[in-house]
């Protein structure tokens, strides 16, 4: 058993018995880097030692074995004795997704025999000091499998030391090596007690960027041993020499090249020379900045921002992702001749995505026939009627049938079958937006050019309000719900009414297969099985009688009774008589209503057209949202056949929970044949599950593209927030940041509703919000049709609206020139806040047409 050797002995694959730090040390020595001699005491010694032991104080005070101690004392001669670096180098630690930075002890200038074994006895004990018990357990780390060896190398006593990175650590640019140095030892960069000089070099180590340091503190090893804190200088600290930042950019490019990644590299300088003391992956690393985008990328990137709050887990990535809605996108645009779009748009590095990227749609040469089979498919499939199509309703009967199976009763080898059976049901529903959506989009344009040959071109968002569909249907079941637990208290008694009861689990029947957090991953719950999110919804609706959702529901109304009436109107040559039924509107009158009071409109075969085109457009319009309602209907039974999977490699001790699964590809678990014998699969999967945590865990504050490649930020006066204009009009209220759905009960009356994305799931909450201002989407998205149906400001695209605006801040939010600027007591607005109606805050007129304005939105506040 090996239990000291030099540094020389080991390679990057000896993780297991020189622990991370002295593996990468022992790669960088064989292959010719600089780096001081030195000798690993490796994990079989600790072993030797620990004998089950796992506290701090055991190893302090341990007595070392004779053998053992002569074998270090030996090596310590063997380098010449003098002061050396004694470093803790555990086999969990400067690793990919875990760099274990400073979590365990380092021992500078130790000078002695004697004194080196006790600094190997201290750095064994400091695997176990509480902040290192509790990183590993943050990360997933078993403590009953992790060990420590120790490095001890020869001091350099260094003119100049700090970190490098070979890559920008904030931008995630690869093409940048930044270096942090100071005076003395490294370890006052290392620990955070100087502030360094800073420079940005290039490849050939050019200094494009420099920040000057202050010194504050300059630590320098003492002859007897130990080191000394002294004040520093900035007067007389110099610059690294120029062949010096040269000599660290050279080394910096190709150690990052050995190791295949970036790289956090420690560095001593001294007598000219550059030396590397350390070196490991850089962890929470940016993806590299995706550079200019084209009009294009940045129209895809806003969609796919939206749908992606969150990073999408493996499981994600091999199963709804490619055949969910997003998948039925990217199949649809292929069948009218654009490839490209909604697909591979997500990186993935150790398993786990890390970047996204939006790709130009490309045109294929079989476009030119397009318009011709969007024609025929026009007239063909008429949206008003797609739930008649035969397959619509297969699809229904067999989601049935598959949702109706017991799953806890089925064997392995049926049960691994579900997860792609669950996928399959979606394709009729594929098929059925491509045959549909070319009816949806022509009756759209028809009636947009119809308006603006009208001049009535800013009532076309309006005239889509008044088009029923499910998610309308189930925004108002929970406004009815919001009635009854108000008038009877119901969310607050225990237990809860059981009427009340009965009502919330038919609405979950009916509604709850909707997803909480995003339509096109599988992980994030669904309705139903997060009920919480939907009481703290309808606990919101039910704070105070609504205002604005009366006056959409009227408007939508009305718009219905005027169709009807100007349909009969007009069949019967007697003009808008019964189309004046919608008095109580949003505006001067439902938008239909006004729609019909052009002269062209009055009476003749014009009116009985425009009618019909709106009534085509709000069916088309319909069942853009209901195709998309029924579509996720197979999802809870994808993500219960996953989770059943997972509990039982629980159960098989492959995984700690059963939501561990969504760290494996559907593939890994179908390779799984069964859970007894010998199958030595789910140990694998054991280890891969693990890293892919870590990894998951290390990137959770690291986006997946800077927002501001997609939304540029603009100048625009004392706006402190702009983005996209989505809704017509302009409100004041407070701001309420609501960052995920198990926030929405903190929504009050009149907030100006501020969140990271949008889905169908939040609509409700806008039957409450003065305005809404969101760091994704454009306006075309949910949030914006449903902000302009209940008549409220929105801001989209904001890219930081969530990290600039902060809780009871008030602002006003113009929808029509997308921006939020602080609200000033003078003016004329009074914050939505002050009684509590979103409604007496907004001002405007006409809701905005989707896409018809080029200004861009913006946010200000209240001083």
């Amino acid at each position: 058993m090996k239990f000291v050797a030099p540094l020389n002995a080991f390679g990057r694959g000896d993780l297991a018995l020189a622990g991370g730090k002295g593996a990468n040390l022992g790669e960088l020595v064989k292959n010719g880097f600089p780096v001081p001699g030195g000798f690993v005491v490796t994990t079989a010694a600790y072993e030797l030692v620990a004998d089950g032991h796992d506290t701090r104080t055991y190893f302090e005070n341990v007595d070392i074995p004779p053998h053992l101690r002569e074998a270090i004392t030996g090596a310590y001669a063997e380098l010449g004795g003098g002061p050396v670096a004694v470093r803790s180098s555990a086999t969990a630690e400067d690793l990919p997704g875990a760099a274990f930075a400073g979590q365990q002890d380092t021992y500078l200038n130790i000078v002695g025999a004697e004194a080196v074994v006790d600094a190997v006895r201290r750095c064994w004990g400091s695997l176990w000091t509480e902040r290192a018990v509790a990183y590993r357990e943050k990360r997933g780390v078993d403590a009953a499998e992790v060990r420590i060896a120790v490095v001890v190398q020869r001091m350099v006593q260094s003119e100049a030391a700090g970190v490098l990175f070979t890559a920008n650590p904030v931008t995630g640019d690869r093409t940048q090596i930044v270096v942090d140095a100071s005076s003395g030892l490294g370890e006052a960069v290392v620990s955070g007690l100087v502030t360094p000089d800073h420079y940005v070099l290039d490849a050939s180590g050019r200094v494009t960027s420099f920040t000057p340091g202050r010194r504050e503190v300059v630590i320098r090893g003492t002859a007897g041993g130990g080191v000394v804190h002294e004040t520093g200088d900035p007067a007389t600290g110099e610059a690294l020499p120029r062949a010096a930042l040269a000599e660290l950019a050279r080394l910096a490019s190709e150690v990052a090249a050995r190791f295949g990644r970036p790289q956090d590299i420690e560095w001593a300088y001294a007598g000219g020379r550059v030396s590397l003391v350390q070196a490991r992956p850089m962890t929470a690393l940016p993806p590299p900045p995706v550079g200019s985008l084209n009009p294009a990328q940045r129209k895809v990137g806003s969609v796919l921002l939206e749908y992606l709050p969150v990073r999408p887990y493996p499981i994600d990535m091999t199963t709804w992702l490619p055949y969910g809605p997003a998948g039925m996108m990217a199949k649809v645009a292929a069948a009218f001749g654009i490839k490209g779009v909604f697909e591979d748009f997500l990186q993935e590095e150790d398993g786990v995505v890390y970047r996204l990227v939006p790709r130009s749609p490309r045109v294929t040469a079989g476009l030119l026939a397009i318009p011709f089979r969007l024609v025929r498919r026009a007239r063909r499939y008429d949206p008003a009627r797609w739930t008649e199509d035969p397959r619509f309703q297969t699809f229904l009967a067999a989601n049935r049938e598959l949702a109706a199976r017991d799953l806890a009763s089925m064997p392995w080898p049926e049960l691994i079958r579900v997860p792609r059976q669950a996928l399959d049901l979606v394709r009729p529903v594929t098929d059925l937006r491509t045959d549909y959506l070319p009816g949806t989009g022509l009756a759209l344009l028809r009636l947009l050019v119809a308006v603006k040959l009208l001049r009535r071109g800013a009532l076309f968002g309006e005239l889509m309000t008044g088009a029923r569909t499910r998610t309308s249907d189930a925004n108002q079941a929970l406004e009815e719900l919001a009635q009854e637990a108000r008038a009877t208290g119901a969310l607050d008694a225990d237990p809860m009414p059981s009427g009340f009861a009965a009502k919330l689990r038919d609405f979950l029947a009916e509604y709850g297969h909707r997803e909480t957090v995003t339509p096109i991953l599988a992980t994030p719950p669904t309705w139903g099985e997060a009920p919480e999110i939907v009481l703290g919804t309808i606990r919101v609706l039910a704070a105070k009688p609504p205002a604005l959702a009366t006056a959409a529901t009227a408007a939508s109304a009305a718009d219905g009774a005027a169709a009807e009436a100007g349909a009969s109107g007009a069949a019967t040559g007697v003009g808008g008589a019964a189309a004046g039924a919608g008095k109580a509107t949003l505006g001067a009158g439902g938008a239909f209503e006004r729609l019909l009071r052009h002269p062209l409109l009055r009476a003749g075969r014009w009116r009985v057209r425009v009618v019909r085109w709106v009534e085509a457009a709000r069916a088309g319009h319909a069942f853009r949202e209901d195709s998309h309602f029924y579509f996720t209907l197979p999802l809870p039974i994808l993500r219960r056949a996953l989770l059943e999977i997972g509990a039982r490699l629980r159960d098989a001790a492959v995984l700690q929970r059963p939501e561990d699964v969504f760290h494996l590809r559907l593939e890994e678990l179908e390779s799984i044949k069964g859970l007894a014998g010998s199958d030595e699969c789910p140990d694998g999967l054991r280890a891969v599950v693990r890293q892919r945590a870590a990894k998951r865990e290390e990137l959770s504050g690291v986006r997946l593209i800077d927002p501001r490649a997609i939304f540029p930020v603009r100048d625009a006066g004392d706006a402190i927030v702009t983005g996209t204009p989505a809704g017509g009009g302009s409100a004041t209220g407070p701001v309420k940041v609501i960052r995920d759905p198990a926030e929405f009960g903190s929504l009050t009356s009149g907030d100006v509703l501020v969140c990271p994305y949008t889905n169908p799931s939040w609509t409700p909450l806008f039957q409450r919000a003065a305005a809404v201002v969101v760091d994704t989407g454009s306006a075309a998205s949910h949030a914006a049709i449903v902000a302009r149906e209940y008549g409220i400001p929105a801001v989209m695209g904001t890219a930081g609206g969530t990290s600039t605006l902060v809780d009871g801040q008030v602002v006003t939010v113009d929808g029509d020139a997308g921006t939020v600027v602080i609200a000033h007591s003078s003016g004329n607005a009074d914050p939505a806040g002050s009684d509590g109606d979103a409604a007496t805050a907004v001002s405007g007129g006409d809701a905005a047409v989707p896409g018809s304005g080029d200004g861009a939105g913006t946010v200000t506040a209240a001083s």
